[in-house]
């Protein structure tokens, strides 16, 4: 359960319950990286925290309502940490690797943490996944990232596409998460390359879109990934005819 919310955000200085919420998050992302995130209890994080453990499931019903508190201060903070890059840059190229390297930049403390609820996060039926319902505030707040660099660039993009490519970037950085997740190169070296070289190509690959005769393409791979990505479709009917379907087979609204 999310806290309760104290009033409009006008600046002033966090409400206690809003410390609270914070503390208990702070808390259990340093118990995760501690003991790990299976063998981290909702009871050991109160204990550390010093509030009652009743006290710790108002403000989050469980440990992957952590985890998704820590998915949105993440999104947050790399909304904050754009704002330069791309109020500087108007290159795609440029744009794109600056959001990208500001990601790697945020997550970098958290790396082995990262590590260990992996195997949790990779399950497509766990709240923890990136594409979970439980996770579609951090998944807007990250896609959000991906407009704000096609509008504020000085590369073309076609207007039948400004809704595909930035699910596509999205996506693509899911690829380089994943990516860092098993990177064990000093500094995470590898990843930032990876970054650099991946905003080059979907530049390229956005800027080659403005011919007609490739945008079909362009929507067939979006196509692809929303139908058959576990997490971007809702549920198919039962193959055996029992009992009502559980969605329509359509993509799934990501936004």
């Amino acid at each position: 359960m999310p806290a309760k919310n104290d009033g409009p955000d006008d600046g002033a200085a966090p409400s206690k319950s809003e410390q609270t919420r914070a503390l208990i998050l702070q808390t259990a992302m340093r118990l995760f990286q501690e003991r790990g995130y299976d063998r981290t209890t909702m009871r050991a994080i109160a204990k550390e925290a010093g509030v009652s453990v009743g006290n710790a499931y108002y403000y989050f019903e469980g440990k992957e309502h952590l985890i998704q508190g820590f998915y949105d201060r993440i999104a947050t903070e790399h909304q904050v940490a754009v704002r330069e890059v791309l109020a500087r840059e108007t290159d795609l190229e440029a744009r794109l690797a600056g959001v990208l390297k500001a990601w790697l930049d945020i997550a970098t403390p958290y790396h082995e943490f990262a590590v260990q609820f992996f195997k949790n996060a990779a399950d497509p039926d766990s709240p923890l996944s990136p594409f979970s319902p439980e996770s579609k505030h951090a998944r807007v707040e990250a896609i959000s990232v991906h407009r704000a660099v096609l509008a504020g660039t000085r590369t073309k993009v076609p207007e039948e596409l400004r809704d595909t490519l930035p699910e596509l970037m999205w996506l693509a950085q899911m690829g380089l998460c994943l990516y860092w997740i098993f990177d064990r190169t000093e500094g995470r070296e590898r990843s930032y390359r990876l970054a650099e070289r991946g905003a080059r190509l979907t530049a390229r690959g956005v800027a080659l879109s403005r011919f007609r005769v490739l945008r079909p393409l362009v929507r067939e791979v979006h196509e692809l990934f929303t139908e058959f990505l576990p997490g971007m479709t809702k549920a198919l009917p039962d193959p055996a005819g029992k009992g009502a379907p559980a969605g329509d087979g359509r993509p799934q609204d990501l936004g």
